[in-house]
């Protein structure tokens, strides 16, 4: 994991100590390593149920504890960590029940999405899923593949065009970086979820909205059947979701 930013001279007293200059580096020390440490959970770095110490946290960023802890507050906040007593702050875990929760959700809202880019995405937008398609990794790497899927999800989400559902969505990709190994690891189903990526994009190019919310609902149908294969067989997790 890089470096934390340059600690800058210091101006007056030490960030929180009331000068207002440094409570400004503060501030942008702990927006650092809040969105360093929430990119290493997405990316599967620190994995569900692993604990996490303020003091190591701060010694892997390169940064002191007052940004640390800031940037734990604020993933406590937004449900990625979690508080067990005996055990501390860990990564949260997802049991079954949150989890076909979640899929339920993806499958409403995803289709939702699609429905609205049919209708509303610009045909730049729609050139960036045709480039997403063509630069599919094929099935290689699971994190490539997985990166790839959210790259194509993201820019189908933004080509709604609506911002509260965008907004939601996104709440609902951090929830999915608790589930741990990508569905895309299982033996077929990257092919299958690359099948399922084109009648999307298809059906956002003819502009049919029916047709596109009925793909995207299918494709999330299918995701979380993959993921409840990957469940039932105990596999622990390693990288990232589809």
């Amino acid at each position: 994991m890089a470096r934390g930013p340059k600690k800058p001279e210091k101006a007056g007293k030490e960030p929180g100590g009331g000068d207002a200059a440094g409570q400004s580096i503060t501030e942008s020390r702990g927006e650092w390593a809040y969105h360093r440490l929430r990119q290493a959970i997405q990316a599967g770095e620190l994995k569900p149920g692993e604990r996490i110490r303020e003091i190591e946290m701060a010694k892997r960023l390169d940064v002191s504890r007052t940004p640390v802890r800031e940037a734990l507050r604020r993933l406590e906040a937004d449900g990625l960590l979690t508080f067990v007593p005996y055990r501390g702050m860990i990564i949260a875990e997802l049991d079954h029940q949150a989890v076909m929760e979640l899929y339920q959700m993806r499958e409403v809202l995803e289709g939702t999405a699609a429905g609205l880019a049919a209708r509303h995405a610009s045909e730049a937008e729609i050139t960036l899923l045709r480039d997403l398609m063509a630069a599919d990794p094929g099935d290689g790497d699971p994190r490539a593949l997985a990166t790839h899927n959210r790259q194509f999800h993201g820019t189908l989400y933004r080509a709604a065009h609506n911002r509260y559902l965008l907004k939601t969505l996104n709440v609902l990709s951090d929830a999915m970086a608790l589930l741990g190994m990508t569905t895309l690891s299982l033996t077929g189903r990257s092919g299958t979820a690359r099948q399922e990526h084109q009648e999307v994009l298809e059906a956002i190019e003819a502009r049919d909205q029916a047709r596109a919310e009925a793909a995207a609902r299918y494709h999330i149908r299918e995701a979380q059947r993959a993921r409840l294969r990957l469940m039932f067989d105990g596999q622990k997790p390693e990288a990232d979701v589809e």
